[in-house]
Formats: C-alpha cells, sequence, structure tokens
C-alpha cells in the first residue's frame, strides 16, 4: 500500500533521545544551563558570554576565533546585523595571503581548481560556520524568542526540532542555525517551480527542513526526456526511485505515466517530504514510500538514482544530499542494480562530473565501478548546469564548476544487452 498522508501535523523529525547540556553564567552570577542544539553535530561551547547592543562586531569576531561563544540578550535585528558583521570579517582576506596571492599568480588568471582547491575551501568554509556558529540565542520552551523583534520562529523551530518535549526547559543554539531554519520554512512555504512537471500551479515542490531542495533543474529535464525502456504491451512499467528526497523525480516519472513506483529513503524527513509532495501534486496513489537503505525487494525495469555528487565528508544532515563519502551511496548502487533489473531493465544514473573536475574522482574509476558491478553503458544524455556558481568567476571552484557537465547514465546488465552510441541532446 502507498504510504499516504496522516492527517495535518508537524511532523517530529529523528533527534536524539537526550540533549548535550551548555552552560553559563548570568548576569546576576547565577549558574544556568539548557539543552543545546545543534543541527551539524558541534558539540557545546565550553566558554561563553553574555552579549548584547553595546557589544562590538572586532570584540565578538575576536571571541568567537578563539572559541568563546556568545549567548545574545539584546535586540534581534542587532544580533542580525552583528553576525554579518562578523561574516565580512570572516570574508576579508588578509594583507599576507594577499601579497601571497600576487606573487603565486601575477598574470592575474585564476589558477584551476582541483582536489587541494577544493579542501582548502571546506576548510575554509568549516572554519567559518565555527565562528559564525558562536552567536547563540536563548529559546522558551514553546521554541519562542524572548528578545526585542524577533520574529516568530516557533512553527520553524517545530517542523526541525519536532513539538516541544513534555517536559519543557529552555534551548539553546546559534542564531546561524535559526536563519537556516526560517530560510527552509520559506521554501517550504513558497516551494521550487519544477517546469518538467507542467504547468503552474501544479508544479511546484515543496523543500522541508534538512532535505535537499531540488532547485538545480537539469538533472529533472533529463530524467523527464530520457526514453523509457520498453514493457510488454499494457504491462506495467515499475520503477524503484533510490534516495527520493522530496519526491520530485517520483513525480515526475509518475506524470510520464509509468509505474508502480517504489520510492526509498533513509531519512524520516525526506519521507514526510516526499508523502507532501507527492500528494499534493495527486500522484501519491502511484508511488509506495519505504524507510530502507538503497533497493527496496524485487526487481523493476528502471532503477532511477541521483546520488550526492561529490565523494567527501558530510559536516551536517542536509550535506548528505551533496557530499558522499568513499562514494558510499554510488557504488552502493551501482553494485545492487544488476540484481534488481527486471530483464531489459536500465538503471538511470543521474551524476555530475564536477567531482572529475575536481580532481576527486576520474572517469576512468567510475567505468571501471560500472563494468566491476556487471553492468553496461547503454547510452548517456548530457547538459550543462544552469545553476548561478557556474557563472560566477569570483567562486572558488569556478574553473571546475564553468565545465561541468550533468549527465543522466543509462545502464543495463552486461549480460543482457550491449553498449550502444552516447546520446547527447542539443
Amino acid at each position: 500500500m502507498p504510504l499516504h498522508p496522516a492527517p495535518a501535523r508537524v511532523e517530529s523529525p529523528s533527534l536524539p533521545a537526550s540533549h548535550p547540556r551548555i552552560h553559563w553564567t548570568a548576569p546576576d552570577g547565577a549558574a544556568a544551563s539548557a539543552r543545546w542544539r545543534s543541527e551539524r553535530g558541534a558539540p557545546a561551547p565550553q566558554r561563553v558570554v553574555m552579549a548584547d547592543d553595546t557589544t562590538t562586531a572586532d570584540t565578538a569576531y575576536r571571541l568567537a576565533c578563539a572559541g568563546t561563544a556568545l549567548l545574545w540578550l539584546g535586540d534581534f535585528h542587532n544580533a542580525r546585523q552583528l553576525l554579518q558583521a562578523m561574516a565580512r570579517r570572516c570574508d576579508a582576506t588578509p594583507a599576507r595571503k594577499q601579497r601571497k596571492a600576487a606573487q603565486a599568480a601575477p598574470d592575474n588568471h585564476t589558477a584551476p581548481a582541483g582536489a587541494e582547491a577544493f579542501h582548502k575551501h571546506r576548510q575554509a568554509q568549516a572554519q567559518r560556520a565555527r565562528i559564525l556558529g558562536m552567536v547563540l540565542l536563548r529559546f522558551e520552551p514553546d521554541h519562542t524568542l524572548a528578545l526585542r523583534r524577533a520574529p516568530d520562529v516557533q512553527r520553524a523551530c517545530t517542523h526541525a526540532w519536532g513539538a516541544p518535549a513534555a517536559e519543557g526547559g529552555d534551548s539553546v543554539a546559534s542564531l546561524r542555525e535559526l536563519l537556516g531554519l526560517t530560510s527552509a520554512q520559506e521554501w517550504r512555504r513558497v516551494g521550487v517551480e519544477i517546469p518538467a512537471l507542467g504547468a503552474p500551479p501544479h508544479n511546484r515542490v515543496f523543500p522541508h527542513y534538512g532535505v535537499f531542495s531540488p532547485a538545480r533543474g537539469e538533472y529533472i529535464d533529463l530524467v523527464a526526456q530520457a526514453p523509457l525502456p520498453c514493457a510488454a504491451t499494457g504491462a506495467p512499467l515499475p520503477v524503484f526511485d533510490i534516495g527520493t528526497g522530496t519526491g520530485v523525480l517520483s513525480a515526475v516519472l509518475a506524470r510520464r505515466g509509468v509505474g508502480p513506483i517504489t520510492a526509498t529513503d533513509l531519512d524520516p524527513r525526506a519521507l514526510a517530504c516526499a508523502r507532501e509532495n507527492l500528494t499534493q501534486l495527486g500522484v501519491s496513489d502511484r508511488v509506495t514510500l519505504l524507510q530502507t537503505d538503497l533497493f527496496p525487494a524485487g526487481q523493476a525495469l528502471l532503477v532511477v538514482c541521483n546520488p550526492p555528487w561529490l565523494p567527501a565528508r558530510a559536516s551536517s544532515p542536509v550535506e548528505h544530499a551533496v557530499y558522499d563519502e568513499g562514494s558510499r551511496m554510488l557504488r552502493g548502487y551501482l553494485n545492487g542494480l544488476a540484481a534488481h533489473l527486471a530483464p531489459a531493465g536500465e538503471g538511470w544514473l543521474i551524476l555530475s562530473d564536477l567531482a572529475e573536475h575536481l580532481g576527486l574522482r576520474s572517469r576512468a574509476e567510475l567505468l571501471l565501478w560500472i563494468e566491476q558491478a556487471g553492468l553496461a553503458v547503454l547510452g548517456r544524455l548530457d547538459t550543462q548546469p544552469r545553476h548561478s556558481k557556474a557563472s560566477n568567476a569570483s567562486d572558488p571552484l569556478h574553473s571546475a564548476r564553468a565545465v561541468e557537465v550533468t549527465s543522466l547514465w543509462r545502464l543495463g546488465a552486461s549480460a543482457l544487452q550491449q553498449p550502444q552510441q552516447v546520446a547527447t541532446p542539443g
């Protein structure tokens, strides 16, 4: 039976049974503590000082760099301005680094991105996140903020953290994380238009917090355009959608008339998100949602997977949609695909070659993994990314992003089918 939506409610994300606590000294000298919340799993800061509207950005930045967190007691909008000022300090290039860069590249040409540049970029991002994550807010037991000019954040926090715990108690999280929650809530309210789903207003997908937004539409267009494998006349075309996320690929395939579809994901947030999207798009009766790692039982004529594209360690749950450490999901899909393909079936692997341009994985490795899994390449559809970073020359990885290609690899069991000519749409 399809996993139909329950009556309207706010789902409770999968969270630890107990939270660590953060401790500080209140302005009156009393010891205080609260439960610590961090989506990326950061440990609770050990040094916490009070901060308010009199705290300067220079002071806050210096304390944060030294590992001291600032628990904010002032006006909420002033806290946001302080965070923005700290971000500008994080992003400013020190004079000594500017001189070193000028000496290394006197002709001002941008050096090609590679594995070293990628890892340095990730390290810089992690350092920036650590520093900016040091501005903290205290939340009431009902997930509200008792600060001047504080917005209503209760719904956004409840969607991300679950309903307030029965035992009550305050909690503390970073302002940066809260801004991520409220931004995700806006995505969830407005949605993402997916042209491959047809004409408005019935072509929007609504991402939940912690579920990757399908903002890059080129890979969705590939799934909408690729030729379907042939089923016997009048017979159904069963489909597996591996790692469904928002459910967008299942929705596109359902609109193409295939099915029944079984969509899998390990993340309960993703399954709740997919359930809502498939329901509001009117295709939930054609899709069964299943919480499992990779494949459901049985075989299908079409097995689709859009794994994370970069083989690197994720630093937060939402990054698992981008980073696949050791290519675990990619290799798991390839190694299990042949056993789950019905005769004459196809596996569609949607993958960017950005990792190849960054020196993180070679094309030869990918082709070897396909061959070792007992698979053959039946064809490939290619497209150029349309996202803003592809044309942003100031992006640290611009030289790799500028030549990135997203592909839909059509794979079959090598014992049953032989490779055909690679095709690229115009």
